[in-house]
């Protein structure tokens, strides 16, 4: 009787977790981590074309969830590739990111523009390849808008939002980080900057330089010094 090996099935549940969620758990025991990858568009309240690339982040939010939750996961490995999206749900998914206990580490690769960057500094670590870019702008709408002064005042709401959370979980100061924001030299078409890799860690945004190994080596640094810490020392006899 033909039964497939341990290590088939493992590979056939990896190949299926990858394809239905563009996700997997890897890692050697002990340094179990969970690779999520955030790429194309970010999908809010409203659903995009079949022709568009997007992360729905309503099936996200519970993948973050239950990666904290897992007692077999140990650390989540983020890999970012995407133009921007919904803001507040991009907001959202950074949110719960930073409020994360497990060791966190993300890597931008190709672009981590618009609402990407929330996403990319909420890592506990964050790392940018030096070929890959970030695009700081201010908030805006595409459709209809009510042209009234409630518009504009929610408008600098959300972006103080957005500057206060990307401060908080970086080394960029507010000031220069809107600095960037509202550059108007160096974009034909819009507002903002664009960042490559180094300059990226250069203004404080992101913490290193590196590649996949670099992130994983990191990610497992954590991993063992939080275990370190969880580990209770021995109660000392009484005399």
């Amino acid at each position: 009787m033909d039964t497939d090996s341990p290590e088939k099935e493992d590979d056939e549940e990896r190949r299926d977790e990858i394809s239905e969620s563009g996700s997997v758990t890897a890692g050697k025991p002990g340094h179990r981590i969970h690779c999520l990858t955030i790429i194309g568009q970010i999908e809010g309240h409203f659903i995009l074309g079949s022709q568009n690339k997007t992360t729905k982040y309503e099936h996200v939010i519970p993948q973050l969830v239950a990666i904290e939750e897992a007692s077999d996961i140990d650390g989540l490995l983020i890999i970012l590739n995407t133009v921007g999206g919904d803001v507040e749900a991009g907001l959202a998914l950074a949110e719960l990111v930073s409020g994360m206990k497990k060791p966190t580490v993300s890597l931008v690769l190709g672009g981590g523009h618009s609402i990407g960057v929330p996403l990319a500094v909420a890592a506990k670590h964050s790392f940018i390849a030096p070929s890959a870019t970030m695009t700081i702008h201010p908030v805006r709408m595409n459709g209809t808008l009510l042209g009234v002064p409630q518009t504009l005042e929610y408008f600098q709401r959300m972006q103080e939002r957005i500057t206060h959370f990307v401060v908080g979980n970086s080394k960029i100061t507010e000031k220069r980080f809107m600095e960037l924001s509202m550059n108007t030299e160096e974009l034909v078409m819009d507002v903002g900057t664009v960042l490559d890799g180094p300059d990226a860690v250069r203004e404080g945004l992101i913490d290193s330089l590196g590649s996949l190994s670099d992130a994983l080596d990191c990610l497992y640094g954590m991993i063992d010094k939080r275990r370190k810490k969880t580990v209770r020392p021995r109660n000392k006899e009484k005399k």
